[in-house]
């Protein structure tokens, strides 16, 4: 289930790079904020603590109730950089199931 979580909200990252109505930003927000809580709680409980803090620190930048203005340009650097790193975790998760 985490690798779809991953996919869907790297890909929702992405598509926040377009330009898109306000009101998918803010879907893309609390999507990224809930799918950051499970991944972080997720990582905590299988004792992986940085990957949990990585996603902790995420949900707070993302959650959309108190909103950190960064910038257009510097919130889709963010966005890129998130999703390149979801992608990553993905294909290194999947190559470690493969090889095993």
């Amino acid at each position: 289930m985490k690798p779809i979580i991953k996919l869907v909200v790297a890909v929702l990252l992405l598509v926040c790079l377009a330009d898109m109505p306000y009101g998918f930003y803010q879907l893309v927000r609390f999507a990224a904020t809930a799918a950051f809580v499970y991944l972080s709680y997720d990582y905590f409980k299988s004792n992986q603590d940085v990957k949990g803090v990585i996603f902790a620190l995420l949900a707070v930048l993302f959650q959309p109730f108190f909103k950190i203005a960064l910038g257009r340009t510097l919130w889709n650097a963010i966005d890129i950089i998130v999703a390149a790193g979801l992608f990553y975790l993905i294909i290194t998760s999947f190559n470690k199931k493969h090889k095993a």
